[in-house]
């Protein structure tokens, strides 16, 4: 197949059980508003905001069942950054979830993201319908999700681009809206005569009043030929860099990735400005349908908007982890490692890390994303990265630190290997507290067990090995002239990590 042109001759009667459906997760958000919980190490999509299960682990298992009506519905294929690769890959196994994840070289937005995912699935399958769902999102009736779902690819197996719209309850100025036109015929589609960009308070209330103005979901049903055809139209420069990209690919475990070189050429755009603001014009010979989404849809941009979908205690009160209410009224309070008490609260936000502690009225959650902006303007790791540091092979937890000294503790999961390496300017304590450890320390190879140390001098090249069945618990204490993350030379490195 020329994926270059990467253009199908399929008729519009396709036959809807030979269908090849696929979820594509645009999965490169940061959220900033969400902080302190979303970093930029540790993004929202990653995080259980709205239960157990973390959005992306929600989104990817979305179409589960779908296959009752589309019997060759399929794997996934998730986009994300190099930074969030090994989470992503974890989250995913642990929800059971069979994906393809290809690998952006840089965040390019969401048309190159997409790109990349229908050149994927165009090298792997004649055609295939791509349901574009943004990992970031919340939906609380799945049945009725997957019914629009259902609705929207009879379209897009005809060649349609359908983009999903909710029916508005309030005049909301943080949304794009979608003009609706007539209904297109008795299956539940309508004409999609337009996009018009987040409004201001008055004409958002106009658009609801009219009944001709949606919210603009971003969840988008299309195939895979129709937007390569689409975005090669287009943005003629998004499509060749991904091309070029794409076909200096290589497949890694459960990574695709594209040419780093190449893609650095490709222009950042979104699918909205890119694709679809174009497509609904009358000359563009593509055909498009809005299809209605009732399913207590959120794109959980906020912390209000993470309140709203919740359920409330008799005041309107939301709590997660421990924390204590007493005479609070409309109160959202997110305790991660200590107790939490609001006492007359109303209408407030607090949520509380290890590290760093929000409170904010509701109405002025949009500027959470300023004190972000400070926090990266005064050099602060806050914003970045949590006290907990996820790895390939477990996590870190600094637990204390000082001039020249620092503490973390340690857990390595089962089979986990950190990196062949050495350190310019400190030497490490490590003292096991559970499980059994492996480690290489120059010349030697050794085991320790449950309260057994050593000493790893500056300089010298180590390697730690968890060779249990259970999680390696130990605590490290480090102490030299500089200890940053980045005096780290790794010299093998079993996941690929530079």
């Amino acid at each position: 197949m020329n994926i270059r042109h990467a253009v199908f001759d399929v008729g519009t009667d396709a036959i809807h059980t030979d269908l090849h459906v696929h979820a594509v997760i645009p999965a490169g958000g940061s959220g900033t508003r969400l902080w302190p919980l979303s970093r930029q190490e540790f993004p929202k999509q990653l995080i259980g905001l709205v239960g157990d299960d973390s959005l992306l682990q929600l989104t990817a298992k979305r179409l589960d069942g779908l296959a009752t009506r589309h019997p060759l519905a399929s794997a996934s294929v998730v986009i994300c950054g190099e930074a969030h690769r090994f989470m992503i890959a974890e989250q995913l196994r642990k929800a059971g979830v069979r994906a393809r994840i290809v690998l952006e070289p840089d965040a390019r937005n969401t048309a190159p993201a997409l790109t990349l995912a229908a050149l994927s699935l165009a090298d792997e399958h004649e055609d295939a319908i791509m349901v574009v769902m943004p990992a970031d999102h919340a939906i609380t009736d799945n049945a009725a999700f997957q019914q629009s779902i259902s609705t929207a690819i009879r379209y897009a197996a005809d060649r349609r681009i359908v983009a999903l719209g909710i029916v508005p309850t309030r005049a909301e100025t943080g949304y794009g809206y979608i003009k609706v036109g007539t209904e297109l015929d008795e299956q539940g589609g309508y004409r999609l005569d337009g996009f018009v960009e987040k409004p201001a308070r008055e004409l958002a209330q106009r658009y609801v009043d009219s009944g001709q103005y949606w919210w603009n979901s971003g969840l988008f049903v299309l195939r895979a030929s129709v937007w390569l055809e689409a975005i090669a139209k287009y943005e003629p420069a998004i499509h060749a860099a991904c091309v070029d990209a794409f076909e200096g690919k290589t497949d890694d475990a459960d990574f695709r990735r594209v040419d780093a070189q190449r893609f650095a050429a490709c222009p950042s755009q979104s699918i909205d400005y890119a694709v679809m603001e174009r497509v609904v014009q009358a000359d563009s010979g593509f055909s498009t349908a809005v299809v209605p989404l009732s399913a207590g849809w959120s794109d959980v941009g906020s912390w209000d908007a993470v309140w709203d979908v919740m359920p409330k205690d008799e005041g309107g009160n939301v709590a997660h982890g421990r924390v204590m209410l007493e005479g609070a009224r409309n109160t959202y309070a997110h305790s991660e490692s200590r107790l939490v008490a609001c006492v007359g609260t109303e209408d407030l936000v607090v949520v509380e890390t290890p590290d760093a502690v929000l409170v904010a009225n509701k109405s002025a959650v949009q500027d959470v994303k300023a004190v972000v902006a400070r926090i990266r303007s005064e050099a602060g790791t806050e914003a970045t990265y949590h006290r907990k540091v996820y790895r390939p092979w477990g996590y870190y937890d600094s637990i204390d630190a000082d001039t020249n000294f620092q503490v973390k503790r340690i857990v390595v999961k089962p089979g986990g290997v950190l990196s062949l390496q050495m350190h310019h300017h400190r030497a490490e304590h490590w003292i096991v507290v559970k499980g059994t450890a492996r480690v290489t320390r120059g010349t030697e190879s050794f085991l320790l067990s449950e309260n057994q140390s050593t000493y790893i001098p500056l300089g010298e090249i180590h390697r730690l090995e968890n060779p249990g069945k259970t999680p390696l618990a130990m605590i490290e204490v480090q102490s030299g002239s500089y200890l940053g993350e980045d005096d780290i030379v790794r010299f093998e490195d079993t996941y690929g990590r530079t």
